[in-house]
This record gives structure tokens, C-alpha cells and sequence, in this order.
């Protein structure tokens, strides 16, 4: 059998094997394995080298450090998030990546990690953050082959899963209801109110309305649009949240009145429903002062000061209140009528729809026989009669 290595002058074996990366003319950046003893031990060492370099599937050299790489991450593969998850992820690459801006990507390993979710320690939702970013960094900085791919699912398995339970949301009291219909407002205020109360429709789609997106004659309203706050507070018109985000919902009864009212008012199909003076849509200070009179004149029929009251909990009100109409309603409906999946509705109101089951009574109904000998006579007299 011939040899495959031969020794060198220095009375070594050598072998120049690409280590899976590349030089700055792009040629195959080539590593020099060597052995004292023989050929065939240098050929163990190599076979050895070579699958390491095919796990790391071919890393490429890059002086990027890991903050580099974050800002380039988020410019070019997060464009089209919405505004609020820019804001969490530049904060979390600003405020707690800061301690390894420095550090390169390719030198980026478990500890930095581990560094970085310590200095966050007692805020577990901040930690599910970091963790979250890290890994989609990482991933991604393995897909363009910036980073080793064994080296990240190593960091990956030794990742603790961090357990974080989000406050409950809360419904509206009944007393926060019946100030929803007894609020003193002007016309613009009270159906902005009506269509999170009565429709449960997200703030930013309620505020992207136009008098053409409502069918007076169906009762429905469509949506098709959403507007967000940039960071300076300006309004930005937007596609819906998600593709389920595109949808027509009812309008009921006890707010389709006042509703109808107000849109009937407008001049053009493609007015807005809520614009400042100026007649431009509203800013994120202009809707402030907007929720604010809602809730202080709710406030004022209910008698005492309300707190905690967000646009977001009509929405869950809406959703929870559907929940309990199952099964008048699907599931599936009810994740239609808000523009999301069935997944969501149910991880997120499946406690709603187990209080409601009556899983006994249901197995009584399922397994219950009739054996009334009677019963089947009387039915065969009275056919016949």
C-alpha cells in the first residue's frame, strides 16, 4: 500500500487541509496538520479535522464584532417589523449586549451568553428577550456561515428555558361597561370606544378606518390597514399584523347606531374616522390626551378612578366574553373576528373554554342508551296512525 503523507524535512508528516474558511482574495484558507509518528497517524488526524470542518460547515473569516453584526442583523433581515418589536430588540442590543459589544462574533461563546443573561438577573421577561435575540443572531450568523454551526447548537443545548408567567390580563368590570354607554363624550371619542368595545379590534387598525371600509347596509366594518407611532410619536400606515389581520367583522346592535351616525357624517369614502385639527391623522401625544378623556370621563360615572385601562383589554373583553359563547361559535371564528390563529386563542384563552366545558355531562350524553322496550312500539303505533 502506497504512502500517502510523505515526511518532511523536519522529520514530520504534513498535510495542508482547507479548514472550512476563506482568506481575504477569497482562496481556501488551508491549515497544516502534522505527525510524528506515521502517515497513517496523520491520515487519523485529518479524517479527525475534516469532519470537524464539515460540522462548522465552512466558517468564514470576519472581523465583525458581535454589536456589528447585531445592527446589521436587525437592518437587514427584521425590516418589516412593527414599530414596538424594533424597540425591544434595539434595547436589548443597546442596554444589555453592551458589556459584549466588543467581543467578535466568531469569538462569541457560552460564556458571553451566560454574562449577559446574569446581568439580567430577577427580570425574566428581559431574559426571555436576550434569549430570543442570542439565538437569532446566532442562527442566522450560522446560516451565512459567519459562525460555526456545532459551536452554536452547543451554546443552544446548554441554554436554560427561562420560565416567565405573564401578568393575567384583566376584563372589564361591569361597572366599566356600563360607563362605556354612559361616558359623557363628543361623537369621535365614544365610537372609538364603541368599536374596541363592540368589534374588539386592535388600536392601530382602529385608527387606519376609513368611511369605505364600513358596509352600513351588512352592519360590517373591514380591515385592511393599521396605522403605528414611529419612534418621534408620528403615525405610519401599515399592512395588518398578519395576514389573518385581514378580515370583515360585525358590528353589533347596541353601537351600530352611533356608529352609523358618525360615518354617515363623513364627506369622502376615504376619510379617516380619527384625524387631529389639522386634519391629519393622530399622533402618538394626540391619542394620549384622546385615551385620557375616555377614561376620566368613564371614570366619572363609575366613581372612582379607573387605572390599568389600555385599548388592549376591550380587545381581550371582546375575546374572552366570544369564549364563552362556544360552541354558538367556533374557535375558529372567534380567531377570524380578531385577526389572529386558532393557536392563539386557544394558548391564550383555553382556561376560558375548560371553565365553561362540562366534560361529565358530555361523556353521560355520549354514552347514554335507551332501554325503554316501550319506546320503540309507541313510535311504530304512532307512525302507523
Amino acid at each position: 500500500m502506497a504512502t500517502k503523507y510523505k515526511i518532511g524535512k523536519d522529520g514530520l508528516y504534513h498535510a495542508f487541509i482547507w479548514d472550512g474558511t476563506y482568506n481575504k482574495d477569497g482562496t481556501k484558507h488551508r491549515k497544516n496538520i502534522r505527525s510524528s509518528k506515521s502517515s497513517s497517524d496523520l491520515e487519523k488526524k485529518v479524517q479527525l479535522f475534516e469532519e470537524s470542518v464539515r460540522l462548522r460547515k465552512a466558517v468564514i473569516r470576519s472581523d465583525y464584532t458581535i454589536k456589528d453584526y447585531a445592527e446589521r442583523w436587525l437592518t437587514v433581515y427584521k425590516p418589516d417589523i412593527s414599530v414596538r418589536t424594533a424597540e425591544m430588540y434595539h434595547r436589548i442590543l443597546d442596554v444589555h449586549f453592551k458589556s459584549i459589544h466588543c467581543v467578535k462574533l466568531s469569538d462569541i461563546s457560552l460564556i458571553h451568553f451566560q454574562t449577559i443573561m446574569n446581568e439580567a438577573s430577577g427580570k425574566k421577561r428581559t431574559q426571555q428577550q436576550i434569549q430570543l435575540t442570542f439565538k437569532q443572531i446566532l442562527k442566522t450568523a450560522v446560516s451565512e456561515h459567519l459562525y460555526p454551526a456545532n459551536v452554536a447548537q452547543d451554546i443552544f443545548f446548554a441554554m436554560k428555558p427561562v420560565r416567565y408567567k405573564a401578568r393575567e390580563r384583566r376584563v372589564l368590570t361591569e361597572n366599566e361597561k356600563k360607563a362605556v354607554f354612559l361616558a359623557n363624550l363628543d361623537s369621535k371619542d365614544r365610537v372609538f370606544l364603541f368599536l374596541l368595545y363592540g368589534c374588539g379590534l386592535r388600536r392601530e387598525e382602529v385608527l387606519a378606518l376609513t368611511k369605505g371600509d364600513f358596509n352600513l347596509e351588512k352592519h360590517t366594518v373591514s380591515i385592511d390597514k393599521a396605522i403605528i407611532f414611529d419612534k418621534k410619536g408620528f403615525p405610519i400606515q401599515k399592512d395588518p399584523k398578519s395576514q389573518h389581520g385581514y378580515r370583515t367583522v360585525p358590528i353589533p346592535g347596541n353601537v351600530f347606531p352611533a356608529i352609523r351616525e358618525y360615518v354617515m357624517a363623513l364627506t369622502f369614502e376615504e376619510s379617516r374616522l380619527f384625524i387631529m385639527n389639522t386634519n391629519k391623522p393622530l399622533t402618538k401625544s394626540s391619542f394620549r390626551r384622546k385615551w385620557k378623556r375616555i377614561i376620566n370621563a368613564m371614570s366619572v360615572v363609575t366613581g372612582t378612578e379607573i387605572n390599568g385601562l389600555t385599548p388592549h383589554v376591550f380587545r381581550h373583553n371582546f375575546c374572552t366574553n366570544l369564549c364563552y359563547q362556544i360552541p354558538i361559535v367556533s374557535v375558529k371564528r372567534i380567531a377570524q373576528l380578531l385577526g389572529d390563529t386558532e393557536n392563539m386563542v386557544l394558548n391564550v384563552y383555553n382556561h376560558v373554554i375548560l371553565a365553561k366545558e362540562d366534560a361529565e355531562g358530555a361523556i353521560e350524553n355520549a354514552t347514554a342508551v335507551s332501554l325503554d322496550e316501550e319506546e320503540p312500539e309507541k313510535k311504530k303505533k304512532e307512525k302507523s296512525a
